[in-house]
């Protein structure tokens, strides 16, 4: 468990009831305009899917999935999911989505091995996209007009919530920045990776931080991690950089840090995938079904990302803690913290 943040003075903006009507404005809202501006169709996701194939997502490769055996499938397991950010594109495929747009998911995992503090929790709700896209959108250009895209979704969704709430104030900047994780290492070679990403959004307030998963060339280390075989963060992005994926963090005003709201970005094409397996040592995932089918070209090139509904909610709703949004289990000591610090759980 790492510490939990309690801002002083802490109270929150809105009682229980309302903070329940609030929530329910911001999920209708923010995916309304989300698939307006990206042109995505709402689907219908599964929670689990069967293991063995691939398809899971193995976030940074080491997290163990929650699973169970089918009765009526001989014991097969099928395993909860930690995203769909592979099931995602097989569905693009399956319904043969044209370039330029996509699909739509609420997406419901449980993350067992998540260490929980004010942002993260055991369940996690994601709206989960994909894009359907050619082989000339693949580039720095078209991402960043994606993000930016997204971003105007959500700054119309914290001035409807505002104007419905007048005690919350709006605090989003009217652009977000973008900046490279060379660039910013550079800068803060000193800072941990979470530091630098506070810096870098206190001072602008909203950045999407570019190729999040490679090795860094000052350091040799990560920013963080990625699977190897759904973002593509190895490609050059530019003559300086690598990376066509990224992180959209925002700086939280309750508890002065960065704060993620999206990971995203363009998915790895056949070379990408055989380069990045290849450099995590991870070779034998081409034998999976996943695998198999893009590198016989079944799946079509997309570009697509997992957006936090209790994270968005967190922060238009100013609470200190995902637990105000969402209800889960805690550890004792965190709930009795939380009681004694003026914030309440659901």
């Amino acid at each position: 468990m790492l510490p939990l943040l309690c801002p002083e003075g802490y109270r929150p903006l809105l009682d229980e009831l309302t903070t329940e009507k609030a929530i329910r404005k911001i999920k209708d809202e923010f995916q309304n305009n989300l698939a307006f501006e990206l042109k995505l169709q709402r689907v219908t996701a599964p929670l689990f899917v069967l293991g063995g194939r691939g398809i899971n997502d193995d976030l940074n490769g080491v997290e163990r999935p929650v699973s169970f055996p089918i009765k009526d499938m001989h014991d097969e397991r099928a395993e909860i999911v930690h995203s769909l950010a592979k099931w995602k594109r097989m569905k693009l495929a399956k319904l043969g989505c044209a370039p330029d747009t996509g699909i739509y998911t609420d997406m419901n995992a449980i993350r067992a091995d998540e260490e929980l503090d004010n942002l993260h929790s055991l369940y996690v709700d994601q709206w989960d996209w994909e894009k359907t896209i050619t082989a000339e959108m693949r580039t720095l250009v078209y991402l960043k007009a994606t993000v930016r895209k997204i971003y105007y979704a959500m700054r119309r969704t914290e001035a409807a919530i505002c104007s419905d709430y007048p005690q919350l104030k709006p605090f989003l900047p009217e652009d977000i920045v973008f900046i490279h994780t060379e660039d910013l290492e550079a800068e803060y070679p000193t800072l941990s990776p979470v530091d630098r990403e506070t810096k870098a959004t206190e001072k602008y307030g909203a950045v999407f931080l570019i190729g999040i998963g490679g090795d860094l060339p000052l350091s040799g280390q990560k920013h963080d991690g990625r699977a190897p075989d759904y973002d593509d963060w190895s490609t050059p992005s530019d003559e300086r950089h690598k990376g066509l994926n990224g992180d959209i963090l925002i700086y939280n005003p309750v508890l002065k840090r960065t704060f993620e709201v999206s990971s995203m970005g363009i998915r790895v094409d056949q070379a990408a995938l055989l380069r990045q397996l290849k450099l995590r040592g991870q070779e034998k995932r081409l034998e999976l079904q996943f695998h198999k089918m893009l590198m016989n070209g079944e799946l079509p090139l997309s570009i697509g990302g997992g957006i936090g509904q209790s994270r968005l909610c967190m922060l238009f709703l100013q609470k200190a803690h995902i637990g105000e949004i969402q209800a889960s289990i805690w550890p004792d000591k965190m709930v009795a913290d939380c009681q004694k610090n003026n914030i309440p759980l659901l």
